[in-house]
């Protein structure tokens, strides 16, 4: 096995914008002209997100032409109208006769409390961000597009919260290859789960030492309203190995355990945390095996998100600390 490149997939664009100064941006996968089979698994209780039904096994469509994460809660949904422009402008999507109609899933986290409320991802952002894609990628790890504004440690509110980003981590076996991309933007603590080691997460009142999330909220069970309101860790898989959606939708819930092991507490009921599973390839492959490492490289693009990020808007990141 051996690390790759996230960009090194076949059928696969991807490209970022974001608003630094708004605190927040999006990240646009493309998926080929004739589009790829893509499955949805949901844990969270408070996603906001667009066309998920088209990825149930019961729904018609087969491919999917693009995948959008991007921040501004409900309100960023806007954006997938400015990929659907572009795709169409560009003869790509489901034939109707009269035009072609691209099949665009999106994903949204909260990031309203970061900088400004008011600005959100919205088409022009969007179609800037496929510009960029098609103009050769420009991803990065990081602070940029969807984990512009992601923030970790919000048990305690964003006083005592740390910067975040988003992450990428791909491998390579023989002939298969599985990739992961996250924005991390969780209300729990995020781990190293190879050594158990917590990176970042809810500070103490010091500003400089952790607090264990988990066990706070252990500490407190009596009912609390609207205990959460900004998080969301959504992330996408992607593979070179032929799946349908039906099994794609099962290697998502694989991948999820990628999620637990780095992140704690995870898929609580206001969260909307969301992972897509795309297959972009023919290479034959065990299910099984694919979703293993699935979780483990979504585990590991959730460790690089975090290790990436930047201290902004007021928050530290793990490299300050």
């Amino acid at each position: 096995m051996k690390e790759i490149s996230i960009t090194s997939f076949d059928n696969l664009q991807i490209g970022q914008a974001e608003n630094a100064a708004a605190g927040t941006g999006c990240t646009v996968f493309l998926l080929g002209k004739d589009g790829a089979p893509a499955g949805l698994d949901v844990r969270g209780g408070g996603p906001a997100s667009r066309e998920s039904e088209l990825l149930k096994p019961l729904a018609a469509a087969q491919v999917i032409h693009a995948i959008v994460l991007a921040g501004g809660s409900a309100f960023g949904l806007d954006a997938a109208g400015g990929v659907m422009r572009y795709l169409e402008e560009r003869n790509i999507g489901y034939d109707v006769g009269v035009t072609k109609v691209p099949l665009v899933c999106q994903a949204d986290l909260f990031d309203l409390t970061v900088a400004d409320a008011r600005t959100r991802p919205d088409a022009a952002m969007a179609y800037q961000a496929c510009a960029n894609a098609e103009n050769g990628g420009n991803y990065c790890d990081g602070n940029y597009g969807a984990g512009t504004g992601a923030t970790v440690g919000k048990l305690l509110g964003m006083d005592h919260c740390m910067k975040s980003g988003i992450g990428s981590y791909a491998v390579q076996v023989g002939p298969l290859k599985v990739g992961a991309v996250v924005a991390v933007n969780a209300a729990g603590d995020i781990y190293d789960y190879e050594n158990g080691c917590k990176v970042a997460g809810l500070r103490a009142d010091d500003g400089e030492t952790f607090l264990d999330s988990e066990q706070l909220m252990l500490e407190k069970t009596d009912v609390q309203e609207n205990k959460f309101v900004g998080n969301t860790t959504i992330g996408v898989v992607f593979t070179n190995a032929k799946f349908d959606k039906t099994r794609l939708c099962k290697i998502a819930g694989m991948a999820h355990d990628g999620y637990a092991r780095a992140i704690r507490p995870v898929h609580t009921s206001a969260d909307g945390d969301s992972i897509y599973a795309v297959s972009l390839g023919d290479v034959a492959a065990d299910q099984d095996a694919v979703g293993v490492l699935a979780a483990r490289v979504m585990a590991k693009a959730i460790l690089r998100g975090v290790q990436a990020a930047e201290g902004a808007y007021g928050f530290p990141a793990a490299r300050d600390l």
